[in-house]
């Protein structure tokens, strides 16, 4: 399956800012690139990529006063599955996780994890450790709390979800993670372009998508408290602890978003795959 993917984000600014952008695709999809996936930056200024501790690809630079853009296009090849499935899956004793593993059973800024246990056990604590619990923390999250984007708030943690039974993708995200770390299920943050493929489109402009990885069986495996089904099309660009690890772009002063415009189609037919250039 050939998708086109891409973002045109342009902000207004004050006065020179130092920027960090998180929005090429993730080590582990870059075989699926068929055309470069660069950041290009309008203007033209000098940029630094590096790889962040999570091991995402990151762009630095010094945005300029005035207007500045963000923008690319190109075609990705995906292999039109739904996300991997394996119900029987069943989880690791904290003591034989993998060093690295273990910092996703932790607090962080958006999941706390000490404030939630006591819920975490109350409503879920009796289902069996694995695949089947993490399923039943996904249902729980979409059936319990309500999508809106008026829910919508920077500072908005799991607690507040919990309380207020009401968010956007990233807060459905961040509540199960919270349950699943509390667990003792490791749980982390993903982000990435998720298409309106195989499903009813929805009336809304299309974003960035939120979703979460949970690690049984010596693997990460997606999951969606939000959608709460297999999706197709689903390309990363980055994890972390949770959302503030992997901002598509972080400011580290005033930046005001004028546009934002993200694609994740489908293509067809050639003729539409040769239009997908760049222009």
């Amino acid at each position: 399956m050939l998708l086109r993917l891409g973002y045109d984000l342009q902000f207004d600014i004050a006065e020179p800012v130092t920027c960090v952008a998180q929005l090429r695709v993730h080590p582990s999809r870059t075989a699926g690139l068929r055309e470069p996936d660069l950041v290009r930056v309008e203007p033209g200024i000098a940029l630094e990529e590096y790889t962040d501790s999570y091991g995402n690809l990151c762009t630095r630079f010094l945005a300029p006063a005035g207007t500045l853009r963000l923008k690319n296009d190109f075609l990705f090849e995906d292999s039109g599955q739904p996300d991997p499935a394996k119900p029987d899956a069943v989880a690791h004793p904290i003591a034989e996780l993998p060093p690295d593993v273990l910092r996703f059973l932790l607090p962080s800024r958006y999941c706390e994890v000490d404030s939630l246990a006591p819920a975490a056990f109350d409503l879920l604590g009796n289902t069996a450790p694995g695949w089947q619990r993490v399923q039943a923390i996904c249902n729980w999250v979409h059936a319990k709390v309500g999508f809106g984007y008026s829910f919508a708030r920077p500072t908005k943690t799991a607690l507040d979800v919990f309380t207020e039974r009401q968010g956007v993708c990233r807060d459905f995200q961040h509540l199960a993670i919270t349950f699943c770390r509390a667990l003792g299920i490791p749980a982390r943050y993903a982000a990435g372009y998720l298409g309106d493929i195989g499903v009813i489109v929805a009336p809304s402009p299309m974003d960035f998508s939120a979703w979460f990885e949970v690690y049984l069986e010596n693997r990460w495996w997606t999951f969606d408290a939000r959608h709460n089904m297999p999706r197709i099309g689903r390309v990363l660009l980055a994890t972390g602890r949770d959302a503030a690890d992997v901002a598509f772009f972080t400011s580290f002063g005033a930046a005001n978003l004028k546009n934002f415009t993200v694609i994740s189609d489908e293509i067809t037919d050639a003729s539409a795959a040769q239009s997908a250039t760049k222009p």
